[in-house]
């Protein structure tokens, strides 16, 4: 069954390269959708693929690579529709 997920990820999250392994490992898992900084210093993606899958980025997201300090994952459920051919950092 293919989901969506939105997740926002807080604490020192950016200037740490998280969407750029945010990036890489949602390609490694076949995930699409992007990843992109926000404004207050958290950082926001939009998930789509296989549960499994999405799931285990969401997973990964808690911790993220070695530099960052995650505090807080909020994650929301959406509507499947299939709309990304790939995973990318937006802007």
């Amino acid at each position: 069954m293919n989901i969506r997920l939105s997740v926002t990820v807080h604490g020192h999250v950016q200037g740490v390269a998280f969407r750029h392994y945010t990036c890489r490992q949602a390609l490694e898992l076949g995930v699409t959708g992007w990843v992109r900084n926000l404004p207050d210093g958290s950082v926001e993606g939009l998930f789509e693929g296989d549960e499994a899958t999405v799931h285990g980025l969401v997973e990964w997201c808690r911790s993220g690579p070695p530099a960052a300090r995650v505090e807080r994952l909020d994650v929301r459920d959406g509507t499947y529709n299939g709309e990304f051919d790939t995973f990318f950092i937006a802007t």
